[in-house]
């Protein structure tokens, strides 16, 4: 008799869905691919073969808009931020089938097929994996739930890496050639990463089949089309500190965490990273917990405050005044016009929620050539809180970066940079006086119109080297 290639495996497949997404600088798991989102694509494909499915994820209110199939379970992992292996630990932990399927949530060419042929080789194994000129393929792989205490053990260590757990148990390994049978161009194993990835897998997906028939859905996203543009989010996001009301803010409901603790870094209400305790969300009723060991100023106890997401009051408690006290920032740091150029590109090209609407600011974090950090919102000052947020929980020393933002630099924008030491701000459009004027007392050179070809450098234009054209 021939296999059964119809019938469900007695596999629980686990979509891996909790990583930073760093290089892509938005949460990617999101992302529209044939206009639904990365992970519903994969929980999809890998549900079409898998007995049952869950989604291991760091943040599992990032998915409540996800219309996700029935019977699909969404676990938070039990080992934040601790990578793949966290993520698979949680799954073997509480899969109900003896093996998980792990699998990343930004692959979206993912074929079932290739599942059941790894199934077929899964006798006498503890994990069955993919292994091809490049080394083996973890997050496309068999786990038994006997692995799990080998993964406890090589996350005891410190370490993090799902491979670093493979010596200690019986590994079935399956030619990455063999699997071209099923899938000829491997398209399977390609992982979204960057943006330049992601445009690449939008510009081909009108080529690729897709890996099942695809069906109606209640809400679709499309990124870059001529249909009508959805509406950017906006709500009010109240941030607490040790339990007082700081501020009510209104700004786009997303990275909501980075968005309180850059506000309360850039006023100075919290400085040590190691004395913040606990950071809790409460997305349905709008707040930010912040615990920290540093106490509140006494004053903010008995003041309410309201900021709007426009660009008339601004997210701050900052005047001009407050620039005074700030030292004065020394760097040598340069950069040449042309990288300038290139570094907004990369900011634009990550932004995609501003093509889906039309209506958010993008603020970026960027060194050696490199955009690092993107965050949007529908105000400019939240956008900037967010990106800085970010980089203070990742202890990122921004000393040696460059903010870029496509809203105007207005006074507060530049005291927030100035008390984050950030050398160079660039703003794809206007330049306030006041700005400049803290620009120049502060060190920070400040750069406005930064598009077409051009820009103009409002302070410490010694940083700033026009770009030699070719002879």
């Amino acid at each position: 008799m021939g296999k059964d290639t119809t019938s469900r495996i007695p596999v629980t497949a686990a979509v891996l869905a909790g990583g930073r997404s760093l290089r892509m600088g938005i949460d990617k798991t999101l992302l529209p691919v044939e206009g639904e989102p990365l992970v519903l694509r994969v929980a999809e494909s890998v549900g079409s073969v898998c007995q049952r499915t869950i989604i291991v994820t760091n943040r599992p209110e990032a998915l409540d808009d996800v219309d996700l199939p029935e019977g699909v379970r969404v676990l938070k992992d039990t080992v934040a931020y601790q990578g793949p292996l966290g993520g698979l630990a949680t799954a073997l932990e509480q899969a109900e089938d003896d093996w998980v399927l792990a699998v990343a949530a930004d692959m979206p060419w993912l074929r079932p097929e290739l599942v059941r042929a790894l199934w077929d080789a899964s006798d006498g194994a503890q994990v069955v994996i993919p292994v091809g000129p490049k080394g083996s393929e973890p997050l496309l792989a068999l786990y038994h739930k006997s692995c799990l205490p080998a993964a406890r053990a090589v996350l005891d260590s410190g370490r993090r890496r799902l491979v670093a757990m493979l010596p200690s148990v019986k590994v079935v390994e399956v030619s990455v050639e063999s699997l071209r049978h099923f899938d000829p161009e491997l398209k399977s194993l390609i992982n979204i990463n960057t943006p330049e990835e992601f445009e690449d897998v939008r510009g081909s997906s009108e080529t690729i089949a897709p890996a099942k028939p695809s069906s109606v859905r209640l809400s679709v996203i499309e990124v870059g089309t001529r249909r009508t543009r959805g509406m950017p989010s906006e709500r009010p996001v109240t941030v607490m500190l040790n339990d007082v009301e700081i501020a009510t803010i209104q700004g786009t409901p997303s990275n909501l965490e980075e968005m309180a603790l850059g506000f309360l870094v850039s006023e100075g209400l919290i400085t040590l990273r190691d004395l913040v305790r606990r950071v809790d969300v409460d997305h349905k009723r709008g707040h930010v917990y912040v615990v920290s060991e540093e106490s509140v100023p006494e004053d903010f106890r008995y003041r309410e405050r309201y900021i709007t997401a426009g660009c008339g009051k601004g997210v701050t408690f900052a005047s001009v005044g407050h620039a005074t006290g700030i030292e004065p920032i020394v760097s040598d740091m340069t950069i040449d016009s042309g990288t300038l150029y290139g570094l907004m590109g990369q900011m634009a090209r990550a932004a995609v929620a501003y093509r889906d609407t039309g209506g958010m600011h993008s603020c970026a974090l960027a060194s050696d050539g490199v955009v690092r950090i993107v965050r949007e919102d529908v105000g400019r000052h939240n956008a900037l809180d967010k990106v800085l947020g970010r980089a203070w929980l990742d202890r990122i020393d921004t000393t040696d970066h460059i903010l870029l933002t496509t809203g105007r630099v207005s006074y507060e924008m530049a005291v927030k940079a100035a008390k984050a030491r950030v050398p160079i701000v660039v703003s794809r459009t206007a330049v306030t006086d006041l700005a400049a004027e803290i620009g120049a007392r502060v060190g920070i050179s400040i750069v406005g119109y930064a598009r077409g070809g051009k820009l103009v450098v409002y302070t410490h234009p010694e940083r700033i080297i026009e770009e030699e054209e070719d002879q």
